[in-house]
């Protein structure tokens, strides 16, 4: 039988990437943490650790060990939680959430919810999906609304593997500029066209994203200013410092003096969706709760589906 503390010392080991820092967060010596992984190694046959001057890595065995110890730790939580709520009689649920979605999905979603379960006792946690997606994977969180620009889902092989993806809605990316641009009553805009223009963006991931598109429309933007929030990046776009690249979610309520214009295809796309990880049959709040927000997604945009 494995031991799950050993599970344990393996999570750590992949998150530090050594002995030594695995054993500090966990407040053992790193001759205790490599005595569990040569006990554990032992009792699969198998290697779950490549050991080298520059620290250690998983080998495929680890991984497979890694995303099995997240599950463990995961329903452990959710056990907990269980007693728990036998004790008080009440429903717990953690909703991790990103900013604006919370701003506009989870409102709503919530609401919903509620009204159908007055006596359930409900917690919300802000950050970013590579915050959020490793808290429902360790059960610390029930269920995290989170996101995706183009490309695969956030949950292929690495930290949040494992995990389930329930697509909302597609999100397409807008060019915001001052409402007496040249260009503001265009009907849509190809990237190409704002190869001359400055740029102030919302958040670091919309800044790689346009970076990759001008790219391949030939250009390398010019990025005056950046910000972590999408309204203070349109009031400076309505102060003239440049245009920038919101996600349509975050052009509501509109910010006066500026102007929104979809990109033409193919446009850029943020997919939001909902992560969870293994069975909820078992746990209906999470079933109820992903209801509300499907419900609450719809009014926004139909049903997303991600990217080949």
């Amino acid at each position: 039988m494995i031991d799950v503390q050993r599970l344990r010392v393996l999570r750590a080991v992949a998150e530090y990437g050594s002995f030594s820092r695995a054993a500090a967060a966990l407040h053992l010596t790193p001759s205790a943490v490599s005595q569990h992984m040569a006990v554990l190694e032992r009792s699969l046959g198998a290697e779950v650790v490549a050991r080298s001057t520059r620290g250690v890595t998983l080998t495929e065995a680890g991984q497979i060990m890694v995303g099995a110890a997240e599950s463990v730790a995961a329903e452990l939580e959710h056990a907990k939680q269980q007693v728990e709520q036998l004790s008080s009689g009440r429903t717990q649920l953690t909703v991790g959430t990103f900013g604006t979605g919370g701003r506009h999905l989870l409102p709503g979603a919530l609401a919903r919810f509620t009204a159908a379960h007055p006596d359930a006792l409900l917690h919300v946690r802000q950050g970013e999906p590579e915050i959020t997606l490793p808290l429902v994977r360790q059960g610390a969180v029930d269920l995290a609304l989170a996101y995706h620009f183009d490309g695969p889902l956030p949950l292929g092989p690495g930290p949040n593997s494992g995990l389930r993806w329930t697509a909302l809605l597609e999100d397409p990316l807008h060019v915001v500029l001052p409402e007496g641009h040249r260009l503001a009553d265009r009907a849509s805009l190809d990237i190409a066209e704002l190869a001359p223009e400055p740029w102030v963006l919302g958040c670091l991931k919309t800044e790689a994203y346009l970076r990759r598109y001008a790219e391949r429309a030939g250009f390398a933007p010019e990025v005056r200013g950046s910000t972590t929030d999408y309204f203070f990046a349109c009031s400076l776009v309505a102060a003239g410092m440049g245009i920038s690249l919101i996600p349509s979610i975050a052009l509501v309520p509109p910010v006066p003096g500026v102007r929104a214009v979809p990109v033409e295809a193919p446009a850029p796309t943020r997919y939001v969706g909902v992560a969870t990880i293994g069975r909820h049959g078992d746990r209906p709040h999470i079933t109820a709760f992903l209801q509300a927000l499907r419900e609450q997604a719809a009014r926004h945009a139909p049903p997303a589906k991600p990217p080949a």
